[in-house]
């Protein structure tokens, strides 16, 4: 007798055992897509934050109308910053709806947010352009915002940089206390210093100036500071002892697609997450389109909205013998976001 209810519990015990361990991998497993906007299906540009006062993780994101029959690429512009957040360590992500951004009459377009908290507050950096275009066009400029809670913002001003059609920043804060801005300017990375989020001078030539590009992404891993560009067919790689001279790495990242739904043709323009020992990179893909910059316009002058549709991903970095790397997109691997401080 006591044979056989030792079985049973043994039995029982694997069970329980098993279950854990198989709840365990579910909760680790990154979903893919990690996100796609429930409204307009066209999340792009993601940037991801720890919220501080909800004390959850929040992905900001370029709203983009995909699913809207519009002219050429109108779907782009009228934008407005959308929200999501994840309350299970970035398993799932619920959307929340959108920022009020707006500092002047009229609809306006918005891409491209870039986050910083900094002694109690966090910094905003994104993309303005006045009214809505159904072509590409119009001067883009970087405006600041900040808050305390990720959800009301003020309008601080724009900001003077090398022109008046920049794009997508991405901020570092230098071991000296300075902040370093790197963003976009006719397709190249150029670089803006603070002291305080407010006052910029930016220099004088462009930072990294050999291929065309946009999205930079700066941020610190083994040892190393990487400067990552999205040079719409995958991103190409810069890697730096001291934020100032930058080496180009020989092979890019997400240059392909993998196995994931949702995750080709390439990765694009996204963000960086660095937490204990890992990093995770998030990325947008166009899985409708057979080249992230091919798209075809039907007879209406329009675009189908498959290749317009965009999702949001994610995938592990690592570092081998000094290259950055992505881990294989087509294996499940351990992604976990933990609660920050």
């Amino acid at each position: 007798m006591r044979n056989k209810f030792s079985i049973i519990s043994f039995g029982f015990w694997l069970a329980l055992v098993l279950t854990a361990t198989a709840s365990a991998q579910s909760l680790s497993e990154a979903p893919a897509p990690l996100f796609r906007d429930p409204v307009y299906d066209g999340a792009a540009d993601p940037v991801v934050i720890w919220n501080t006062v909800e004390q959850n993780w929040w992905m900001l994101y370029t709203q983009r109308r995909a699913n809207e029959e519009t002219a050429d690429v109108a779907f782009c512009y009228g934008n407005e910053i959308g929200i999501a957040s994840s309350g299970d360590h970035g398993k799932t992500w619920i959307y929340r709806g959108t920022l009020d951004l707006e500092f002047e009459h009229g609809k306006n377009t918005f891409w491209a947010p870039e986050l910083v908290f900094a002694n109690g507050t966090y910094h905003m950096f994104v993309v303005y352009i006045r009214g809505v275009r159904n072509h590409w066009g119009g001067d883009a400029r970087m405006a600041h915002y900040i808050s305390k809670n990720l959800w009301n913002w003020k309008f601080e001003g724009l900001l003077s940089l090398s022109s008046d059609d920049v794009i997508d920043a991405t901020l570092f804060q230098d071991k000296n206390g300075i902040w370093k801005m790197w963003y976009k300017d006719n397709s190249q990375s150029w670089l803006a210093e603070s002291k305080d989020l407010y006052n910029w001078t930016w220099r004088n030539k462009p930072i990294i100036a050999d291929q065309a590009h946009e999205g930079p992404i700066v941020f610190e891993f083994k040892g190393y500071y990487w400067l990552v560009t999205d040079q719409w067919a995958g991103m190409g790689v810069y890697r730096s002892y001291d934020l100032e001279n930058w080496t180009k790495q020989e092979n890019p990242i997400l240059e392909g697609p993998s196995n994931r739904p949702d995750d080709k043709p390439s990765g694009a323009h996204g963000d960086v997450v660095v937490v204990n020992d890992q990093a995770y990179i998030f990325y947008f893909t166009h899985p409708g389109r057979e080249l992230h910059s091919k798209a075809t316009l039907d007879e209406h002058g329009k675009y189908p909205i498959n290749e317009k549709r965009s999702s949001i991903q994610v995938a592990e970095l690592y570092v081998e013998n000094g290259l950055l790397k992505v881990k294989d997109r087509d294996k499940s691997f351990h992604f976990y976001l933990p609660n920050s401080n």
